[in-house]
């Protein structure tokens, strides 16, 4: 039996070309260096998993602390008995063990696990099928001529969008610092401009200002009706279940969520029961990796409710191979001075390609399907721990 021999951030530099915020929104930027880092676990028989990660969620610290005492010498096909080990020892690390540091650890032993066995991570969770329809989700409003400045912008991206094979468009619109954020008013302008301007037949979605009180929302909620979008995203501060039970009962449009709430499956399960969601949320980045994502896309169907996939990328897209309870997956952030198709120098090809339909294609390659490039990595690796 293999077991987990090592355990390995390499941190690297790479080149991005958008930005993020003093509140923590991407934006274009022109062309920068910036750190990446590259999770690696390896077994005994050298088979690895490989996933990218935030540098600062695995500092060494975490590492030596946390992740290599529970993991080294184990099977790394127990990824159902590893990720509960770890989740457990959250409690007394008081912080210093994050969901997200969990999440990176449990994509990589599922990489590991497609890799061993030479299979896509997708057909492992049970090849529900092998293609999603696509939906661009845009980035945030901001104040860059010719971006998304206007209503007007939007509108004219969102054509662009559709010329591009999308058949759903979500919209991030204007949030702080931008000036004059939020706006109910500004809001229902810009999605009222995108439904002209793309027709009945283009499944909208709004995710709002994430701190409007209820009143706004309700206001918000009941323009998007009017406009026929298919959701309403995360217009208030989550932690209140009770809020967003009192806008679902108010409102016809589906409420999807949560997000970014703490707490992994157990807290979708109360939102399930608490009638707070007509759509359940998910995602590798939201609940701690796929093990846990995939208990609440069953929970959701067991609730004969749908459960969106929130975010991109190899992990986000392999775990809609584990049902069809959740219709798109999420492409982006969009925005109309950003290729969002160039394919960044420590990758050789992109894991998502979009069709002319806007249908995205599950990978061949076994595990996740990311093609990274090692050796362009190992050229520009700053540190490895």
């Amino acid at each position: 039996m293999a077991t987990i021999e090592s355990l390995a951030v390499t941190v690297f530099t790479t080149v991005a070309r958008t930005a993020v915020d003093s509140h923590g929104h991407r934006h274009p930027a022109a062309p920068h260096e910036v750190r990446e880092a590259l999770l690696t676990v390896t077994d005994s028989d050298g088979v690895a998993g490989r996933v990218l990660v935030q540098p600062d969620h695995l500092r060494p610290h975490v590492l030596d602390k946390y992740l290599r005492p529970a993991l080294l010498g184990q099977d790394p096909l127990d990824r159902e008995r590893l990720w509960t080990s770890l989740a457990r020892k959250q409690r007394g690390a008081h912080g210093g063990l994050t969901d997200r540091a969990l999440g990176f650890v449990d994509l990589a032993l599922w990489d590991l696990a497609g890799h061993r066995l030479g299979l896509p991570v997708w057909k492992l969770l049970g090849g529900a099928r092998s293609e999603v329809p696509a939906y661009a989700s845009t980035m945030c409003g901001d104040e860059t001529p010719g971006g998304l400045a206007t209503p007007a912008d939007f509108a004219a991206f969102a054509v662009q969008l559709v010329e591009q094979g999308y058949r759903a468009i979500k919209l991030h619109t204007w949030m702080p610092p931008v000036a004059g954020a939020p706006s109910v008013a500004l809001d229902i302008a810009a999605c009222t401009a995108v439904r002209a301007a793309v027709g009945p037949d283009v499944e909208l979605m709004l995710d709002a200002n994430h701190w409007y009180s209820r009143t706004e929302a309700l206001k918000l909620g009941r323009a998007l009706q009017e406009l026929d979008y298919y959701w309403f995203e995360e217009p208030m501060e989550e932690a209140s279940i009770s809020s967003y039970r009192w806008l679902a009962d108010q409102l016809d449009i589906p409420v999807i969520g949560p997000e970014t709430s703490w707490g992994k499956n157990f807290t979708r399960a109360e939102w399930v029961t608490s009638g707070a969601c007509d759509i359940l949320r998910t995602g590798t980045t939201d609940v701690g990796g796929i093990t846990p994502a995939v208990r609440t896309l069953h929970l959701a169907e067991a609730f004969n409710l749908d459960c969106e996939v929130h975010g991109n990328g190899s992990g986000n897209l392999a775990l809609l191979g584990a049902t069809t309870n959740g219709r798109w997956y999420e492409r982006g952030l969009l925005h109309p001075h950003v290729d969002f198709d160039e394919v960044p120098p420590h990758l050789r090809s992109a894991v998502d390609p979009i069709d002319k339909h806007g249908v995205v294609r599950f990978p061949e390659r076994p595990g996740l399907g990311d093609d990274f490039d090692l050796d362009w990595i190992a050229s520009h690796t700053l540190d490895a721990s």
